[in-house]
């Protein structure tokens, strides 16, 4: 029995180092690229070691992608991936609460449809989007790149189940005392699902920061760009110096993947509350 078990145990390790290398390396081979002189690049045999070449992170912070400074793409990242946040943090919650608590009719009928737009696909989106933001003027702005992602059908259904969890009882204490349907969503349904809250809110910043696609369609203005769509500048139609965009990739991913393991558990925990009930 103890035999099996050590076979288990042993094969089960042998999987998961196995994942974790075949998920890691991808990231290891771009850092040693980025350290790498362009003699070494497509070196056969590969060479696994960097030659530590930190002058390639000095002229890539130089290169100024378009004419504009790293220093404004990152504030424009920043800057869209809080406002995306915390409006879809707001807008989603106040759904999820809607739907879990409130009543009014058609409820379940509504939520079931909202539910239904995930199964539609985002790129089948793109040209309706596209087009209403243009009649908007909206093109080339901050909006473009906020407004569309204010609300997300997966944070109203997460945080329609962390609020189905409350006890009825405590919402039923607070209606006798007078309590308001305001001050219970703020003072006391928002504080008791902080965890899925917080889970919600690394999940939409992290798609916020490494959005890709509809910054590249909705904005032509460097002055508006992120991070991500500086990156596709360095992609040259003839040649691509793979050194400064594997260093300005290893700026751009470090923040996020950093901060996903320093909050991987709260993380975990906020989307298992979330799940528990229906």
């Amino acid at each position: 029995m103890k035999i099996n078990l050590k076979k288990s145990y042993f094969f089960t390790y042998l999987i998961l180092i196995t994942v974790t290398i075949i998920m890691v390396f991808p990231f290891y081979w771009m850092i040693v690229t980025s350290l790498s002189k362009p003699e070494n690049l497509f070196r056969y045999p590969p060479k696994l070691w960097p030659d530590f070449q930190w002058k390639n992170y000095v002229d890539m912070w130089k290169s100024n992608p378009q004419g504009v400074p790293w220093t404004r793409y990152i504030l424009n990242t920043i800057f869209v991936a809080v406002s995306t946040t915390l409006l879809s943090l707001f807008n989603s919650s106040l759904a999820g609460f809607a739907f879990a608590r409130l009543k009014f009719p058609l409820k379940n009928q509504i939520f079931m449809l909202i539910l239904g737009i995930m199964m539609i696909p985002g790129e089948l989106m793109l040209i309706p989007n596209y087009l209403t933001l243009y009649r908007l003027g909206w093109l080339n702005s901050y909006q473009a790149l906020i407004i569309p992602f204010g609300a997300s059908v997966f944070g109203i259904f997460l945080t329609r189940q962390a609020f189905k969890q409350i006890p009825n009882e405590l919402w039923e204490a607070a209606q006798i005392d007078g309590c308001s349907i305001g001050r219970f969503y703020f003072n006391i349904a928002l504080p008791i699902i902080r965890p899925t809250l917080f889970a919600f809110a690394l999940f939409v910043f992290l798609g916020s920061w490494n959005a890709f696609l509809w910054p590249l369609i909705v904005n032509t203005d460097p002055r508006f760009m992120p991070l991500e769509v500086a990156l596709y500048s360095f992609i040259g139609a003839e040649s691509t110096n793979w050194q400064l965009l594997a260093a300005a990739a290893t700026m751009a991913t470090a923040p996020v993947l950093i901060l996903f393991l320093i909050f991987q558990t709260q993380f975990i925990e906020g989307i298992s509350r979330g799940a528990i009930k229906g």
